[in-house]
């Protein structure tokens, strides 16, 4: 099995602005457009929407650039919308709060947090941790999407994909959500005791209807 991984005595990634120049604005090397973010933002508004939970406050954990704030703030004009980033370039320019996700804290749960292409620069303990993080701040949905060994082999353009990142089993991630959130599928987790009721075929956890 091919793994790409730091070391965990490796150095922090530095996500300054030449990192994102070269991976988000350069057209030619970018992994997201701004049209495919904008969609990606109204897709979760719209998903949280339809599950019928308010949402007062949204936790954009590894925010970067910014790229879903304004879709999501359309799609949901009464939430306050929170960016947690590591990179102090991005949260000089953008006024984002800044931590790590491994161990930020907050005196609030949320109703809607998203962690969107985050944990593979994470080495495994640091990510564990930060899975278990996202159980204290979830209160209701959690949209999530990472890096994986199968995405690597068989669907991501290896031209474009940063592979300084630790790349592991969709598996490791799905064990470690499942503790605290049921999986509604197209990234969706809902957290478990949370007023949300899923249909049998649209969950992929079939004993559970209403989690």
């Amino acid at each position: 099995m091919t793994e790409i991984k730091r070391s965990a005595a490796t150095p922090p990634r530095t996500f300054d602005r030449d990192y994102y120049r070269r991976y988000y604005l350069d057209p030619r090397r970018a992994v997201v457009s701004r049209g495919e973010m904008e969609l990606r933002g109204r897709f979760i508004a719209a998903f949280a929407r339809y599950s019928d939970m308010p949402v007062k406050r949204i936790l954009d954990a590894g925010c970067g650039l910014g790229l879903m704030r304004k879709s999501l703030r359309r799609g949901l004009p009464k939430a306050e919308y929170v960016g947690l980033e590591a990179s102090a370039y991005l949260c000089r320019k953008f006024g984002w709060r800044q931590g790590s996700l491994a161990d930020w804290r907050s005196r609030h749960t949320y109703e809607l947090v998203i962690c969107y292409d985050v944990l593979q620069y994470l080495g495994d303990r640091d990510a564990a941790r930060a899975m278990a993080n996202l159980a204290r701040l979830a209160s209701g949905l959690l949209y999530f999407s990472a890096l994986t060994l199968e995405d690597w082999r068989f669907i991501a353009d290896r031209a474009k994909t940063d592979r300084d990142v630790a790349i592991r089993p969709a598996a490791w991630y799905r064990r470690r959500l499942a503790r605290h959130f049921i999986e509604a599928g197209a990234g969706f987790w809902i957290r478990r005791g949370a007023n949300v009721t899923l249909w049998s075929l649209e969950t992929v956890d079939r004993a559970a209807r209403r989690v």
